[in-house]
């Protein structure tokens, strides 16, 4: 599993969400969600942004280039 797609499911159950939850609130399908979980899609630059702003991450560290 890739950075991306571990910290993207570390983050959304240590926020209780579940995956249609997240997907609800992204406007995107859960089947896209769960790709980008299990590191099999990966989400535009404007879905990436959102999950970045849903999480209050930065966009570096749900890629991995920061551990903050």
């Amino acid at each position: 599993m890739n950075n991306f797609a571990r910290r993207l499911k570390e983050l959304r159950t240590e926020n209780n969400y579940t995956q249609n939850y997240v997907a609800t609130r992204l406007g995107i399908r859960q089947q896209s969600y769960v790709r980008y979980e299990n590191g099999s899609g990966e989400p535009s630059l404007g879905t990436l942004i959102a999950i970045a702003k849903l999480y209050n991450v930065s966009t570096d560290y749900l890629l991995g280039l920061t551990e903050y």
